[in-house]
């Protein structure tokens, strides 16, 4: 048997596990393995559940066995970012605050994951209550980039970077309010989805900013984001947002074939609006030729300009933040790290006419991009204009190279996949945004670039020790 059990997708994992040739048992005990030999060095995980990950496969085993087979996720392991709640099990928000926070149940997302059979691998480091960047001073040191273990893996989705790229989970969950999901995916070189406002429930899951907040999945390839959209794109009338509507067979939907559709390159972000890096739009470039190499039809499209988008959501985010964590940071500042106490704090000075202003303004932004998408299929540009930065403070967010907010201020979906790699072998990304619900035409579009542009081979080599 395969030695790299751990850089199986979940699709191939999933039909070997169907054909029997593959057990759900010998899959996680190869996670495990991974994860003991390499996560001293990464910190993906705050907490590993390695007897109960082993006693759920050897249920996966024995149900599949019996012919009772529930669909491509079951028998694969996961890892859940620490702010989804788990029963039972510390959600912690990676913060001192809640160390000892033991939820009495699942979030929706994780129980739908759990009745489809997945195993939970353990919880996976982020920023502070998903905000402020990478810190020392929390009860848990900050996840490292694979790729380059002195560069940051992104955020605040950190932990779900690392452990998918490094092979300490065959797919992750994140949440994403200004790019939590998809700045990782572009600075550790995987496939993360941030889907529509209101496909995938929060219910469970530790708020940030409850009108931004997404809830998603991180894989290595599209193709396995969009086996994990077929089990958590459900309607619950437990999250207020929920939307109630159809969801689609999105793997029925990767075709490859994308004969005649319309992609909208949104040229002045990324040349004019935030001037992103030589390597990424050469890399953006190739990706456009290949597309259109496949049938899809690219012109240059013009939309509001990203700082307006960007500077709507971060009040937005701040105005929200700290409504919510008002009670605690009064109460006890001293248990929150620096960085997220700061941006928290800066919440408090948004005024209410500046709050509903900014929902005013927003409202008008998405109804025209609504009109603009009538034009184009999906939106293309750069995920972030820069690879990995490296640790430290002045380097934490690099918004000004940042084209995901965006689509969290209009609830778009928004994918970010490899585009390509620096010349020092740090991933370069892309970003695909649909229209409201049309989830399924992103992740295709996503999964005939990977597929033609064979990038998904390319893994990390993560050394055993910190580099000095």
């Amino acid at each position: 048997m395969s030695t790299d059990l751990h850089f199986l997708t979940i699709a191939e994992a999933a039909g070997r596990i169907r054909a029997g040739t593959l057990s759900p048992v010998a899959l996680t005990e190869a996670y495990l393995d991974r994860i003991a030999a390499l996560d001293g060095t990464l910190h993906a995980y705050i907490r590993v559940l390695a007897p109960e990950a082993l006693a759920e496969a050897r249920q996966a085993e024995a149900e599949i066995a019996a012919g009772g087979w529930k669909g491509p996720l079951h028998g694969i392991p996961l890892g859940i970012k620490d702010i989804y709640n788990t029963a039972g099990i510390a959600t912690t928000g990676h913060s001192a605050l809640f160390r000892d926070h033991v939820p009495a149940e699942d979030a929706t997302t994780v129980r739908l994951l759990r009745a489809a059979g997945a195993i939970v691998l353990g919880k996976l480091s982020t920023f502070e209550f998903a905000i402020g960047g990478p810190s020392f001073d929390l009860p848990w040191p900050p996840a490292r980039n694979p790729w380059n273990l002195d560069r940051q893996p992104g955020g605040s989705s950190s932990g779900s970077g690392t452990a998918v790229a490094a092979g300490l989970c065959a797919g992750a969950m994140g949440s994403d309010t200004g790019g939590s999901i998809r700045y990782p995916a572009a600075w550790c070189g995987i496939a993360g989805h941030k889907p529509t406002y209101g496909l995938v429930s929060r219910k469970g899951v530790l708020p940030l900013a409850y009108s931004l907040d997404h809830a998603g999945p991180m894989c290595w390839t599209s193709e396995d984001c969009a086996l994990m959209m077929q089990v958590l794109a459900a309607h619950d009338p437990a999250d207020p947002a929920s939307a109630d509507v159809p969801v689609p067979d999105f793997a029925a939907a990767l075709s490859g074939d994308l004969s005649g559709l319309r992609v909208g390159l949104v040229r002045h972000f990324y040349e004019k609006d935030a001037p992103s890096g030589a390597e990424t739009i050469a890399a953006l470039e190739q990706a456009v030729a290949l597309l259109s190499s496949l049938g899809a039809k690219v012109a240059d499209i013009t939309i509001a300009s990203r700082a307006a988008y960007t500077d709507l959501c971060m009040l937005i985010m701040e105005a929200e933040a700290f409504a919510i964590h008002e009670r605690h940071l009064t109460a006890t500042p001293e248990l929150y790290g620096a960085l997220a106490r700061r941006w928290i704090m800066s919440g408090a000075m948004v005024p209410a006419s500046a709050y509903i202003n900014a929902q005013r303004l927003r409202a008008k932004l998405t109804a025209e991009l609504v009109a603009r998408m009538q034009d184009v299929d999906v939106l293309l540009m750069p995920t972030w204009g820069e690879p990995a930065s490296e640790f430290g403070e002045a380097a934490s967010l690099r918004l000004d190279v940042a084209f995901t907010m965006p689509f969290n201020v209009t609830g778009s979906p928004a994918l970010s996949v490899c585009s390509g790699f620096s010349s020092d072998g740090l991933p370069l990304s892309m970003q695909i945004v649909g229209r409201h619900f049309e989830d399924a035409t992103v992740l295709k579009v996503g999964d005939a670039f990977e597929k033609a542009a064979g990038l998904r081979d390319h893994r990390p080599a993560v050394p055993l020790a910190r580099a000095a």
